[in-house]
């Protein structure tokens, strides 16, 4: 293995626009070092801009395939491979493009992403309240690398043959998801449900619905119980990891912090457990990372009301986030108040109706279940092997094939 300057092993190290556009809820994707994690770029949950705003942007720097991601202020280490042509736009991330004549750029891309390169970077930061590692410090840096080629490839290979299952399942579990939204859509918003031609409508607070059906708010049909608040000294390296909103996007990471002491039982959270992020975030997920402790920032959704299942509950409130989000106060930070939870309503159907939607939609959450455990083991798997092998720990020729793998 050799050193050399990231600079050298680049033919651009650059970061994104330093102009703050103004934010709007559709056009061309703005991304922030918030939307970087696990390797992949969030477009989801993204902010964007105007075509205009996205063209000056691109003035600095324009994204394309092979190029990776670092975010080098706030949360700083996050890394993400661009692995088509998108456009978008990037703000408080550093862009690295490799030099395909020097390093195989996949390869760059797990070297940029492994655990070594990034906590040594860590120590380079500067800033109190906004930590960032400025463009200079980047370029200067001198890590470590395999010269030869062929270890290179064959590195790449096995690390993305793990990364190529885990986005081949992510995209069945949005495909899942989205039938799942459809069906909730369909039965309780357009009020399409088996047998809908005989029941007559009535009127309630929130419009027509089926007579006998009750409208309630959300805190009356479930509980919703609050995360711990944990202080700093609380986080260690050992023990149960502590689950924040990015444990919620990205899964439990080498950097997750953890907490070795005991807590009440409400604390804990397990796999498919219902989660809902009221701050910064503002949405809802099924946990599959295994045993945790819940933070503060995240409720803890359990249903009280029998007739009520988890996988209705998850489909009303992700139908109803517009209405809580719309609620949410904060200029740089959003956050819901638990008033809020007072003030959306939901439709409870008829507990017939609530069987056939559990019937219909089951297998499918169940199936989403076992995929998102599935790239929970896969990650796991990949983050072992990743610094072995950019370290040189492990012989790539004493490895099986990447398909293998």
């Amino acid at each position: 293995m050799r050193s050399a300057t990231l600079d050298w092993l680049c033919v651009l190290v650059t970061d994104g626009t330093h102009d703050s556009p103004k934010l709007q809820t559709t056009g061309v994707p703005f991304i922030k070092g918030k939307h970087i994690s696990q390797g992949f770029v969030d477009f989801a949950t993204c902010d964007f801009i105007t075509e205009a705003d996205h063209q000056e942007a691109c003035r600095r720097v324009k994204p394309q395939a092979g190029d990776i991601l670092f975010s080098n202020i706030g949360s700083v280490g996050d890394t993400a491979w661009v692995p088509v042509s998108r456009e978008f736009s990037i703000k408080n991330v550093a862009l690295f493009r490799p030099n395909p004549t020097k390093v195989d750029p996949r390869y760059f891309y797990y070297l940029v992403a492994s655990p070594a390169f990034r906590d040594s970077l860590l120590n380079l930061r500067s800033g109190s309240a906004q930590p960032f590692i400025s463009l200079a410090t980047l370029r200067s840096y001198a890590t470590a690398y395999h010269v030869d080629r062929t270890e290179q490839c064959r590195i790449a290979s096995i690390l993305s043959a793990f990364d190529d299952l885990i986005e081949n399942n992510t995209r069945r579990i949005a495909v899942l998801e989205e039938m799942a939204r459809r069906i909730y859509e369909a039965w309780f918003v357009h009020f399409r449900f088996p047998g809908h031609e005989r029941v007559r409508m009535v009127e309630s607070e929130l419009g027509p619905v089926p007579e006998g059906w009750a409208i309630k708010a959300f805190d009356e049909v479930a509980t919703f119980t609050n995360g711990y608040a944990f202080k700093p000294d609380d986080w260690t390296n050992e023990g149960v990891p502590i689950i924040k909103i990015k444990e919620l996007k990205a899964g439990i990471q080498a950097d997750t912090p953890r907490y070795a002491g005991s807590l009440a039982e409400k604390y804990k959270i397990e796999n498919g457990d219902l989660l809902f992020s009221w701050s910064a975030d503002l949405d809802v997920y099924v946990w599959a990372g295994g045993e945790g402790w819940l933070n503060q920032h995240l409720f803890l959704v359990r249903s009280n009301v029998a007739e009520v299942s988890k996988f209705f509950l998850f489909h009303a409130l992700r139908s109803a986030m517009p209405r809580f989000r719309s609620r949410s106060n904060g200029a740089t930070m959003r956050h819901i108040k638990r008033s809020a939870l007072s003030e959306v309503c939901t439709i409870i159907p008829s507990s017939e109706i609530i069987r056939a939607f559990e019937r219909m939609v089951a297998p499918q959450e169940r199936l989403r279940m076992n995929l998102a455990l599935a790239n929970t083991n896969l990650r796991t798997t990949r983050d072992l092997l990743l610094p072995k092998l950019i370290s040189g720990e492990l012989d790539v020729s004493a490895l099986p094939e990447a398909v293998a793998a």
